[in-house]
């Protein structure tokens, strides 16, 4: 049975699992014919996961102009209809398995260079690394920031523009919705795709916004030549000496002490030490007090 309607015969509805099992179908004669495709697959009820996956979901649903037909793209997505999803630069294409098989082009623009420059200002020395950029480990002012409506990362329904070769002439169609929220389930396991969707450098906000570590170690930390000397048990090589400041040697550097002249000083000491005990009484015990 199908259905008649300004000129075009709508074939009945199929159900999800017909729509698997198509999509299957389709799938694998395109790679028979040399013709690989990259479908969306979805385990159970969750479309995303991750930080970037869920917030992109997310920023789908905000707007009006978006919530006609976004529950059936939901379905279509879960059964496996998009059976193709290619992110480009500003470009999104994608095949999406329907009553037949049809062809979503959708075109977003780049983060304007005033909003760019904004986010790469707020966030500045708030990300730890790349991959806590990219695993979505942030802190909250970092998120709400990149999520910010129409000034942040997300795009606003003004910046999306979309063609379906279907005859639903809705403000977006159900084929369009699936592959928008594809486009969420996709970015779970390759976050730096919005960053080429949105014509912004993923490297340039990290630049800007990554903690950095101070160039120098702190001067107070650094330990003397006398401390290592001290501290280890070894003599350290002398280092040059300063020119001295007296009148007249200006320019000469002042003699250090060499270690056999360091080893001439102790015997001296020595010797005048086992006189002293020669010259005490013969009678008078060594510690003896008088």
């Amino acid at each position: 049975m199908s259905y008649w309607s300004g000129g075009y015969t709508w074939a009945p509805r199929k159900t999800a699992a017909q729509r698997r099992a198509e999509a299957e179908r389709e799938i694998k004669d395109a790679a028979r014919r040399g013709r690989a495709k990259s479908p969306v697959a979805i385990a159970g009820r969750k479309i995303a996961c991750t930080f970037w996956g869920k917030s992109w979901c997310d920023n789908l649903e905000r707007y009006r102009d978006f919530a006609y037909r976004l529950e059936r793209g939901r379905s279509y997505l879960r059964s496996g209809s998009v059976i193709d999803l290619q992110i480009q630069t500003g470009k999104i294409a994608a095949e999406v398995l329907g009553s037949r098989l049809y062809k979503v082009a959708i075109e977003i623009d780049a983060v304007q260079r005033a909003a760019w420059q904004a986010i790469q200002r707020d966030c500045s020395g708030a990300i730890g690394s790349r991959l806590e950029l990219l695993s979505g480990r942030l802190s909250e002012p970092v998120m709400a920031r990149l999520c910010a409506e129409r000034t942040g990362l997300f795009p606003a329904p003004s910046a999306i523009r979309f063609t379906c070769s279907c005859p639903d002439y809705a403000t977006m169609c159900k084929h369009v919705a699936a592959t928008m929220y594809g486009v969420g389930a996709r970015l779970d396991h390759a976050p730096d795709m919005l960053f080429t969707l949105r014509r912004v450098s993923l490297d340039e906000l990290l630049a800007s916004a990554v903690t950095e570590l101070p160039a120098n170690p702190v001067s107070g930390r650094v330990l003397a030549a006398e401390g290592l000397a001290s501290l280890f048990g070894i003599e350290l090589a002398d280092a040059p000496a300063a020119a001295s400041s007296a009148p007249g040697t200006r320019g000469r550097a002042r003699p250090s002490p060499t270690s056999a002249a360091r080893r001439e000083a102790a015997a001296v000491v020595d010797t005048a030490t086992r006189r002293e005990g020669e010259a005490d009484p013969p009678n008078r015990r060594r510690g003896e007090v008088e």
